[in-house]
């Protein structure tokens, strides 16, 4: 479903790395020449109380700087999957994770263990990592080979290895 336009909503909640995940995806789309706008919201208490970032990226001026009609959302919490499910349109694609939410069932859902992938990878904080390989190779929002060239920048030694490792697992899921 590869569009030139893709409003995204990451959710979950502080320490899941949703905030650097969205700046991740930005960084990937300008790396492929796209206009992007990225949004944060947390509360209070960041680790632990609700995070959410929005991404907006478009070949085209983004003139309203906010998700109106969410393409993607990525809820790693039952908070997060019950405040924007009401959000979901005909097209809109949830990747949630099934290590941490209840399964569910419907078009358009796509729950993966990503908590427990990343754990076995050596690192929880490594799931947002995963997911968003699993939704660059699925929706084409960005390409993987742009995530990776972003990691490649953020990280270094055993870390960017670990990452990369993620970012391929994720993309693995998608023929899932």
């Amino acid at each position: 479903m590869k569009t030139e336009r893709s409003e995204v909503i990451l959710a979950g909640s502080g320490g899941q790395g949703l905030v650097v995940s969205g700046m991740m995806l930005a960084e990937a789309a300008i790396l492929e020449g796209k206009n992007v706008v990225q949004t944060v919201s947390y509360g209070i208490a960041t680790r632990g109380g609700f995070s959410m970032s929005g991404v907006i990226i478009d070949r085209e001026e983004i003139i309203f700087q906010e998700v109106q009609d969410a393409d993607l959302i990525l809820a790693l919490t039952e908070e997060a999957m019950e405040k924007f499910r009401s959000l979901v349109g005909p097209k809109t694609e949830i990747y949630y994770d099934t290590t941490l939410l209840k399964e569910r069932k419907g078009e358009h859902l796509y729950g993966y263990p990503f908590t427990e992938m990343a754990e076995r990878l050596g690192h929880v904080g490594m799931a947002n990592i995963i997911a968003l390989g699993c939704m660059a190779q699925r929706n084409g929002m960005v390409t993987p080979s742009s995530l990776a060239e972003v990691i490649r920048k953020r990280f270094s030694g055993n870390t960017l290895q670990m990452n990369l490792k993620a970012l391929d697992e994720g993309k693995a899921l998608s023929a899932r």
